[in-house]
């Protein structure tokens, strides 16, 4: 396949992009060094920004060398659901009735288990909640476990090597626990129909492997973590009247079941908004800006993404079935697994291809922050508890790699 100019362009914007999110931690380091220049540096070091900052670059390019139209006709073409999806979901997930069921249901069972109160819930938000994913979608459990963990495993006073591995565990386990259903994890959505995919064929082939490879990293992450964990953890308000909790957990229903229908969910959400506002006495305050970030960082990576097609696909297409499983994995760490996935999806492959190259897509999807849609949303809710307040592509990077192999190990071995 010949690229055109411009999608040479893209792939070296596309690779500045990449690049950016392995430097932003340096951004946020300057932003202190440069104290004149710091908002420019901070805007940088955003790693929520990056792909959006660079999609506007991109857009710019275009709007050079083929004109405005073109550039707004590309822009226009793109498909945003999942971003929106994404912001909405956040925003319904993070609120506190729903945050106070969750919380509730840990520490009801956490008090059955022989453990302290702090490590039953890193266990449980690392382990059960990606899980949960399979059944509320990836992005709404990446939100709640964020969520829980955050006072509880992500403080400022815990090392970062082992924040660093529970972040890894973290991003894994909800890349493969969304793979108990076929419609909560976005590179399944990919493909499911096309391959006639469903449930019972994910439970059968993914969800038991996954499970047990989540389990294995949750506890892994979790002992790693144990000598920081507190000795207690909150359980939540005692006060939340079961009206306001019934109303949240029917718009957070309503919205994962329209997924795929912006127009419905992006209703719904603003229902959820104006009953929130009525009874702000049950709120606390909304993650509005973290989801908005986390929607700009996604609808970057679908902008830039649109002109990638010309070398991923000749490269998923040239694989053997081992070589396309580490492919995956590894392309996945560059791309966003769901964009590689449907681009097989496009390229004809059959039989045992199609389960090596979504198994390597999910279970390389903790290997960085692009590498799968929820990424971001857990990044940007954990970002203040690491120092400088940024997440290092590298420090992520490593953390991941063990709980990669596990992931890896269990698709292929069992």
């Amino acid at each position: 396949m010949q690229p055109t100019s411009l999608e040479l362009a893209a792939a070296v914007i596309f690779g500045l992009a990449v690049v950016h999110t392995f430097a932003a931690k340096g951004f946020e380091r300057l932003a202190h060094r440069i104290p004149s220049h710091a908002g420019v540096f901070h805007l940088l070091g955003e790693v929520e920004v990056v792909f959006g900052f660079w999609a506007i670059v991109l857009m710019a390019v275009m709007a050079t060398v083929e004109g405005p139209t073109e550039a707004t006709t590309y822009a226009e073409s793109r498909d945003y659901t999942e971003p929106l999806f994404v912001f909405a979901i956040m925003v319904v997930a993070g609120s506190r009735p729903i945050l106070h069921i969750v919380k509730r249901g840990v520490h009801t069972i956490s008090e059955r288990l022989p453990l302290r109160a702090g490590v039953s819930t890193a266990w449980l938000a690392l382990a059960a909640v990606p899980l949960l994913g399979s059944l509320i979608t990836e992005p709404a459990a990446m939100t709640i476990a964020a969520l829980m963990l955050a006072p509880v495993a992500f403080r400022s006073d815990v090392p970062e090597v082992p924040k660093y591995l529970a972040l890894g565990a973290l991003f894994v386990n909800v890349s493969i626990g969304g793979t108990l259903s076929a419609y909560a994890a976005p590179p399944i959505l990919m493909v499911a129909k096309t391959w006639g995919w469903d449930t019972e064929f994910m439970l059968a082939n993914f969800g038991w492997k996954a499970a047990l490879a989540v389990i294995v990293n949750a506890t892994i992450a979790t002992l790693a973590m144990r000598k920081h964990l507190p000795e207690r953890a909150k359980s939540g308000d005692d006060k939340m009247p079961v009206s306001v909790i019934l109303v949240h957990v029917c718009l957070l229903a309503g919205i994962v079941l329209s997924a795929h229908h912006a127009v419905v969910f992006i209703g719904l959400l603003l229902l959820f908004l104006g009953f929130a506002q009525a009874y702000d006495r049950f709120q606390n305050p909304l993650i509005l800006r973290e989801a908005l970030l986390v929607g700009f960082f996604l609808a970057g990576l679908v902008v830039l993404g649109g002109l990638q097609r010309w070398w991923l696909q000749p490269t998923i297409d040239g694989l053997d079935d081992a070589s396309l499983f580490l492919g995956a994995i590894g392309l996945t760490a560059i791309t966003d697994n769901a964009a590689l996935t449907y681009l097989g999806s496009l390229s004809g492959i059959v039989g045992d291809a199609q389960y090596w190259l979504v198994a390597g897509a999910v279970a390389g999807g903790g290997l960085t922050v692009i590498a799968n849609a929820p990424n971001p949303a857990g990044a940007s809710l954990l970002k203040n508890g690491f120092s400088d307040e940024t997440i290092s592509a590298i420090g992520l990077l490593a953390g991941a790699l063990f709980p990669t192999s596990v992931a890896a190990l269990a698709f292929v071995m069992l």
